[in-house]
């Protein structure tokens, strides 16, 4: 992963660094969102301070109540495990969103997350995150992949199950219970596909 990317010189102006996945490389859950936060730029670890709407770490509490991130870590260096984070751009501007062309940009990097995660599960978080995974790979039409219809579904893809979640800090706490609650009985369901993998 480079470091030092000048793909997109207009986010070049604005990132504190480059921001790549972090997490369990060998993980089953793979969570994408679409750029990196304020404090991801700042701490190099996607989705640092990704709140709830009381502005905390409405993701890393989600993640502790399913286990899969341990609660003593610390804030900027969660201790993740069965998960990996990550993001459809590695560059924040933090007045904008991300042109279609920075996502094309940033593509290679994603691509190269999947393939060496291999995860059973992806989890776009947000609706740009839903169009981009869900276009490579499920058969679905884009236009039937919506947030929050399909918040917290569980959407079969091309090696891959897909499971999208509304961003955190966009979230109810009833939205949130019930991404919780699918995810659980997902994690204590047969959820690996037949990709020709060994067990770990």
């Amino acid at each position: 992963m480079d470091e030092e990317c000048r793909n997109c010189p207009a986010l070049c102006e604005t990132r504190t660094q480059v921001v790549h996945g972090y997490g369990d490389v060998g993980a089953d859950f793979l969570f994408v969102g679409e750029r990196p936060t304020a404090r991801a730029d700042a701490v190099g670890v996607p989705f640092a301070g990704a709140g709830g709407r009381d502005g905390e770490g409405g993701l890393r509490r989600m993640l502790e109540r399913l286990g899969l991130c341990d609660v003593t870590s610390p804030a900027d260096a969660p201790a993740l495990e069965n998960a990996y984070l990550t993001d459809l751009t590695r560059c924040r501007d933090p007045d904008r969103r991300p042109t279609d062309d920075e996502i094309d940009a940033c593509e290679p990097y994603l691509n190269a997350e999947i393939r060496m995660i291999n995860p059973e599960i992806l989890v776009p978080v947000g609706e740009s995150a839903l169009t981009e995974l869900g276009t490579e790979y499920t058969t679905t039409p884009t236009d039937d992949l919506t947030l929050p219809g399909d918040h917290a579904a569980r959407i079969r893809g091309r090696g891959f199950e897909l499971v999208p979640m509304i961003d955190p800090h966009e979230q109810t706490d009833e939205q949130t219970q019930t991404w919780i609650e699918t995810f659980a009985q997902l994690m204590a369901s047969d959820y690996r596909q037949t990709k020709g993998r060994q067990e770990r």
